[in-house]
């Protein structure tokens, strides 16, 4: 007998929707509400690296993420200026273990697409066009208000909607997202030839000029600068700054800033990061994924985080027979300190790039971190 029969979820994220799934597998009355009107169909890239791709084969989804993706081994140091040479190429650690590869790239609707329909065909009813608008609690129960209507009584609201999450604000969490001091030009964009793996760039005007792989003929690129008010910028303005910014990388840099000036997407946002601190329930009510913990995108885990606090979370109600104290003692045992952990990671590493710190660590930093996603969540 699992510890709920009935979960309302808010936010069709990688996090809420991999706990659809896994909750409606498990015989799980599941209703999800996103507030936007439809799965996106558009956004850049996103990396994957071995203990996401873990978490996607117990979600029942690796065969069409890997098909859909594209898995690679390593990473590429190149330096800016003439010929862009690389200077390192770096190993990764299998961190899903041997069955995976070390990391993946692909298109961040694709994923979409394929964690919805598996939430569907599982039986998880969606309702985009939805906002969860008010919550009150009893000891068995939380009642759940969508667009301003009662939806039912649940045994357990996961928020899981996101950097600004509202279920957070609502049960009582306030906690906000904080800048870092950085922010991130990204683009969608056809594979140069020579690309077969991640690269980033140190040095030049921006603090990282990288791209990933998320096809066989596709890829997402991005460039990284101190944060400022960009806002108002019109998509062509857009455009014509990243092809700018980005004329001090050569190489496979000369093939993206072609397909940006032929019409390909940037767009901007900052990176910020917070935590939540434990707990992360209040009652029958819980915040995970972005709702609970956000960091600048430096390593790569905020995905991974996401499905991870999925996994983890779901596993614990499909195996116990209450939602009680015990319950959220393991789950908060499980997760709190290793999203600590990736936040401060993350953070640490941008934070080293502003203050100019030269000697830094990044590869023990990032390899420690490696190690510690390797053991399961």
């Amino acid at each position: 007998m699992t510890a709920v029969q009935k979960v309302a979820i808010a936010g069709a994220g990688v996090a809420g929707l991999a706990t659809a799934i896994f909750l409606a597998k498990a015989g799980v009355e599941v209703d999800l509400y996103d507030a936007q009107p439809a799965l996106t169909t558009r956004g850049s890239g996103i990396t994957l690296q071995g203990n996401a791709l873990r978490v996607f084969d117990e979600l029942g989804v690796w065969d069409e993420v890997a098909a859909a993706g594209k898995a690679f081994e390593g990473l590429n140091l190149r330096a800016p200026g003439p010929g862009a040479p690389v200077v390192a190429a770096l190993p990764d650690l299998k961190t899903g273990g041997p069955d995976y590869p070390s990391t993946m790239g692909m298109s961040r609707p694709d994923l979409a697409r394929i964690l919805l329909a598996a939430a569907e065909k599982h039986g998880a009813r969606v309702h985009f066009g939805t906002r969860v608008t008010g919550v009150s609690q009893t000891d068995d129960g939380v009642a759940v208000e969508v667009d301003g209507e009662p939806a039912g009584t649940f045994d357990l609201l996961v928020g899981a909607d996101g950097l600004h999450s509202a279920v957070r604000e609502m049960i009582g969490i306030h906690v906000s997202p904080e800048q870092t001091g950085m922010g991130i030009w990204r683009t969608f964009v056809s594979l140069p030839p020579d690309v077969d793996r991640s690269e980033l760039y140190y040095g030049g005007p921006m603090y990282i000029a990288g791209y990933t792989p998320t096809g066989d003929d596709t890829m997402y690129a991005f460039l990284v600068e101190a944060a400022q008010d960009r806002s108002l910028v019109a998509p062509d303005e857009a455009r014509r700054i990243m092809v700018e910014q980005s004329r001090a990388y050569d190489g496979p840099w000369n093939h993206i800033r072609a397909d940006i000036e032929a019409g390909a997407d940037a767009n901007y946002t900052w990176f910020t990061r917070h935590l939540v601190d434990a707990p992360w329930n209040r009652g029958r009510a819980v915040v995970i994924g972005d709702a609970a913990h956000s960091c600048p995108p430096t390593i790569a885990q905020g995905a991974a985080q996401g499905l991870e606090d999925a996994a983890v979370l779901s596993e614990l109600l499909v195996e116990r027979d209450a939602v009680d104290q015990a319950l959220w003692d393991a789950f908060h045992e499980r997760r709190v300190a290793r999203a600590k952990a990736i936040v401060d990671a993350s953070v640490q590493l941008g934070q080293w790039q502003l203050d100019g710190v030269r000697d830094a660590d990044m590869g023990g930093l990032m390899f420690g971190v490696a190690q510690l996603t390797a053991a399961r969540a």
